[in-house]
């Protein structure tokens, strides 16, 4: 594929309904956009860095997340701009995913729900999960 250095710099523009088929856009940089119901399909978007974003109802198939950093997720805080004292979190789902040897810190799993997952080796605060489903079903017998 011969493609041509073609550096844009846009400003206050409206490029809604715009298609971008075999691009090479390394080190892209986008403040104040949006981005809304943008769909990438088939895209290397390894190191991508999304900060301050609204990500409600957004939807990830069949991606690669190893090594991916997580954190700071939920509503705006007291103090931020957008905080708002009687917004509620929406739940998130997580389906079908391998999340092995992944890390869970400090995080509200209040009212969470497991189902059907492969719990070998889990641990909560350092106890086997294991083990403590095993003691709860036998103290049901």
């Amino acid at each position: 594929m011969n493609l041509q250095n073609q550096k844009q710099e846009l400003n206050m523009a409206d490029i809604s309904t715009s298609t971008f088929t075999c691009i090479l856009g390394h080190k892209l940089y986008f403040e104040n956009v949006d981005l809304s119901e943008t769909k990438i399909v088939n895209a290397n978007l390894s190191k991508l860095v999304i900060n301050d974003a609204n990500l409600s109802d957004v939807e990830i198939d069949g991606a690669q997340l190893g090594g991916a950093y997580i954190h700071n997720i939920g509503l705006p805080l007291e103090g931020h701009p957008n905080y708002d004292r009687d917004a509620k979190q929406r739940p998130l789902k997580f389906e079908n995913c391998n999340l092995n040897d992944s890390t869970i810190t400090d995080c509200n799993l209040e009212n969470v729900e497991i189902n059907m997952c492969n719990v070998k080796g889990m641990k909560i605060n350092g106890i086997s999960v294991e083990e403590m489903l095993k003691v709860y079903s036998e103290s049901k017998v």
